[in-house]
């Protein structure tokens, strides 16, 4: 499979909330939190995962993107309160939450599965829980440390935001970190409302 690219659909942040990111990111550190951070321009709001796939299923994607955007029309959402998967004594991602529209956002990534789903792609056979990842746990960590890093970082003020656009993004892994390139967009369509 000499021509598979590594893929995913996303909402792009604004660039205000990638400099929330940074800021949470460097509080977070200051309470001798050592993670995997993402770098901030590299954070977004996943709606599909999907990997490696052959280059020539990319026009078959950004069809099923087309599809699911002309029935969604643009979310108001908001950054709010941070967290871990699976849990605290256990974690192995540091999320910031979302609030607002998100019912209609769980229903347009239900969407975007169901028009995957039809050109050929597996539904995530986990439910979809949306969230921004500010890093990464590989390490076993002080639970009380986290809690307390997360209290101190998650009380910031809820931020609002609108998504209007999802784009298929290529992923390349390198040793300095991951390179997201985007390949196609598609616009949310106001008149879905």
């Amino acid at each position: 499979m000499g021509d598979a690219i590594r893929t995913f659909i996303a909402f792009p942040l604004p660039d205000h909330l990638v400099r929330l990111a940074g800021d949470l990111q460097a509080e977070l550190k200051d309470h001798g939190l050592d993670l995997r951070w993402v770098r901030p321009a590299n954070i977004h709001l996943t709606l599909k995962f999907l990997g490696e796939i052959p280059s020539q299923r990319v026009a078959k994607v950004t069809d099923a993107m087309q599809a699911a955007g002309r029935e969604t029309p643009p979310l108001s959402l908001m950054v709010q309160g941070m967290g871990v998967f699976p849990g605290i004594r256990a974690p192995k991602v540091l999320w910031v939450g979302l609030g607002g529209a998100t019912e209609a956002l769980g229903r347009m990534q239900a969407r975007l599965e169901e028009r995957l789903a039809e050109v050929g792609f597996a539904p995530e056979r986990r439910p979809f829980k949306a969230h921004l990842t500010l890093a990464r746990i590989k390490a076993r960590l002080d639970a009380d440390r986290l809690l307390q890093g997360l209290q101190a970082a998650g009380g910031y003020a809820p931020r609002p935001f609108e998504v209007q656009e999802m784009v298929l993004y290529r992923s390349e892994l390198r040793p300095r970190g991951a390179v997201y390139t985007p390949l196609a967009g598609t616009a949310l369509c106001a008149d879905a409302r």
